[in-house]
């Protein structure tokens, strides 16, 4: 009895410890955007002087929010983000489902393992390498920069390979070839097998991929920066330059700039959360 009565008490202390320490994790990792919110209401005397303050001397203030919509031409901008962002997504995960599903299932094929190995070999090869050629080529060669579709073009080019081994992963862990077989054999095309049968199973995976590249896409500052050079062409990073000035920076604004900035993808976080643990672990564990 008094060894079980330990036991009940080490067990429900180590239950506290552990739930302490994801507390104090938890505050660390949203700090940053509390810290945000609780600012984003303040002037910006009230920021400098004290930030920690739930409340400024001057109280709460909605004057950041159309300062911020209109100095950095907040719809035109997020409209571009969005749209940059939305078809270089559907086009990554589109693409790269084909893709991964040819590699896997036929990869005995010589072709399909060069390219798969071609494009696990492009994974570490990093970007900041490539830009002044891309820049070069693009612009002065072919001169096709300042276009959205080239940056999205680019997007893609850059995304895809990542998409195709998280993808390659799950279908070949869990997606049964027998289902397949059973398509073929109800006289089902490869065509028709992929879409009616392989691409609806890998809704977890599509659901990560979508998180992840548009997360990426929709913050990403130094591509667009490279390409996009005229101001009604800015995703939403570009035009926030417009906030630091040389001499002064208006922090009110920024951070009203971020919180509307960063809603978009929160919403679409919040929709697709609960597929995400499923998804990363779809390619990891063999079924």
């Amino acid at each position: 009895m008094m060894d079980s009565e330990k036991a009940r008490r080490a067990k429900t202390i180590s239950h506290i410890i552990m739930i302490a320490v994801l507390i104090v994790l938890l505050i660390l990792f949203i700090f940053p955007f509390i810290m945000v919110v609780i600012n984003v209401f303040k002037t910006k005397a009230d920021i400098t002087s004290n930030p920690l303050a739930l409340v400024g001397k001057h109280g709460f203030t909605l004057k950041n929010f159309p300062k911020a919509i209109d100095k950095m031409n907040f719809w035109q901008t997020i409209g571009n983000s969005a749209f940059v962002t939305t078809i270089s997504t559907v086009l990554i995960v589109l693409l790269s489902a084909m893709c991964a599903y040819v590699v896997t299932r036929y990869s005995e094929w010589k072709a399909s393992k060069l390219l798969f190995t071609a494009m696990i070999a492009s994974m570490v090869v990093p970007f900041q390498v490539l830009m002044i050629p891309l820049v070069s080529i693009y612009g002065g060669t072919l001169g096709i920069l300042n276009h959205r579709w080239t940056l999205i073009f680019m997007h893609i080019g850059f995304s895809l390979s990542m998409a195709v081994f998280i993808f390659s992963g799950a279908i070949r862990s869990n997606i049964p070839l027998e289902l397949e077989e059973a398509a073929d054999i109800d006289g089902c095309s490869k065509w028709q097998t992929f879409w009616r049968i392989v691409f609806p199973l890998l809704k977890p995976t599509i659901a990560t991929i979508v998180i992840i590249d548009a997360m990426a896409l929709w913050n990403d500052y130094l591509l667009p920066s490279l390409v996009l050079g005229r101001k009604e062409l800015y995703t939403i990073p570009i035009a926030m330059q417009s906030f630091y000035g040389t001499y002064t920076t208006d922090i009110g604004l920024v951070l009203a700039a971020l919180l509307l900035a960063m809603l978009p993808i929160l919403i679409l976080f919040m929709f697709l959360q609960r597929f995400i643990i499923e998804g990363v672990v779809a390619g990891a564990v063999k079924g």
